[in-house]
């Protein structure tokens, strides 16, 4: 018996500290990233993420709520911020006895400027294409190949079919996959897990690339609609 409890405590001091070495790691490959840009980072937690982003359902999940490892600077002339970001769920077994869940993602929100309606782009799943049987459909376009691998939602279709004209969708299509959000001058990208350090610049990379390529006269209606 008290090999095993040994054994277990062996086991939890090793889980700790090969959790503190992957942070460690992952910090100083964010600190050589932010160094080359010219960016901030701030490694320390923020509560106030789900207030100051809060159009974003993504980070109203669960409790516990933070952001850490803080990416702050200026990429293709657009401010942003990017962000690992952290949330617990729980669940109660037949035993009546409740866990508690941990999750972790990471995001970036660019600033455009720009009065964006709502858009979301996110890769096609399983359980899409079943509800698409059912009328739970997205959006569909003329590339049968973008509709396949993409799922979009708007409630402005005309919208939708301006921003995602056939360029920009071939560009989606080779691009790095995230989830996109359009929420007022904001665009984020997002996936449901922890990005690799050198995805933050992919992910910033895929919104100044959707952005940039908005047609020059949706541009005009945006700006007509502000005066």
């Amino acid at each position: 018996m008290e090999i095993v409890v040994i054994l277990f405590i062996a086991l939890a001091i090793a889980a700790v500290a090969f959790g503190f070495w992957q942070n460690r790691k992952r910090r100083q490959e964010l600190e050589l990233i932010v160094q080359r840009h010219g960016w901030q980072l701030n490694p320390g937690k923020d509560s106030s993420f789900d207030d100051r982003y809060g159009e974003f359902s993504c980070l109203k999940r669960g409790s516990n709520r933070y952001a850490n490892n803080i990416l702050t600077g200026s990429s293709a002339g657009r401010a942003f911020c990017g962000f690992d970001y952290h949330y617990e769920t729980t669940s109660t077994d037949s035993e009546g006895k409740t866990q508690t869940h941990h999750h972790s993602f990471s995001a970036v929100v660019v600033e455009t400027s720009l009065p964006l309606e709502p858009l979301s782009i996110r890769s096609e799943s399983f359980f899409d294409k079943i509800g698409g049987l059912f009328g739970f459909d997205d959006i569909d376009f003329e590339s049968d190949e973008f509709s396949r691998t993409f799922h979009v939602k708007a409630p402005n279709r005309r919208w939708a079919y301006d921003v995602l004209h056939q360029e920009t969708m071939e560009y989606l299509l080779h691009a790095p996959r995230f989830a996109i959000e359009f929420s007022g001058p904001r665009v984020m990208a997002q996936r449901d897990s922890l990005f690799k350090p050198t995805d933050f610049e992919a992910a910033l990379d895929v919104v100044a690339g959707i952005v940039d390529r908005l047609p020059k006269s949706l541009l005009r209606e945006m700006k007509a609609s502000e005066r």
